[in-house]
């Protein structure tokens, strides 16, 4: 697998988990997934629909979430310091983990990236854990024709099938729900 560090000859195809819940929440997601959009070196591939999660390991009000998907020559670190500055764009301060936020905006995959870099790891460590960022992201890929990456291999059933198993089974756990368009 190519290092995190390298630079890009081709565009690889990165996915992004978007999330917000202080202020105006869908402002908020449709002006970030503009400026992802906008990025150099960058084409948008969509996104999924949007979802209510509750916040996880602190209080506060609901997060709408959504994934993203863009093709990118962006090395990763470049990658993830614009999706930095596009959240300080909207006034997101980061207090303590898992705090409140105007916007959060995650690598989650960068096709067959592997990073154990403390500043990106990738695949997200996470990923297999959230309904939020699952859901989201095996709806995008039906959307795309299956041209995303998944977080395979998955322990048990390494195919869409098992990943869309576990997203439900979290779905219910986290009381995940897909708001509709």
């Amino acid at each position: 697998m190519p290092a995190v560090t390298e630079p890009l000859a081709a565009p690889r195809r990165a996915v992004i988990g978007l999330g917000a819940n202080l202020g105006d929440l869908d402002a908020t997601l449709d002006a970030a997934c503009a400026a992802i959009a906008a990025l150099p070196h960058s084409r948008w591939l969509g996104v999924s629909g949007r979802w209510c999660s509750r916040p996880v390991d602190s209080s506060g009000p609901d997060y709408l979430n959504a994934v993203a998907a863009i093709e990118t020559r962006l090395v990763p670190r470049e990658l993830l310091a614009a999706l930095q500055a596009i959240e300080n764009a909207h006034g997101r301060e980061r207090p303590w983990r898992n705090a409140p936020r105007t916007l959060d905006l995650d690598v989650l995959l960068i096709d067959d990236l592997a990073s154990d870099d403390p500043v990106l790891l990738l695949p997200h460590p996470r990923l297999l854990e959230r309904a939020f960022v699952l859901l989201p992201l095996l709806e995008l890929h039906a959307a795309l024709g299956g041209a995303l990456p998944l977080p395979l291999p998955l322990p048990g059933r390494a195919d869409r099938a098992g990943l869309q198993a576990l997203a439900d089974r979290l779905a219910r756990e986290q009381g995940l729900e897909r708001r509709p368009d």
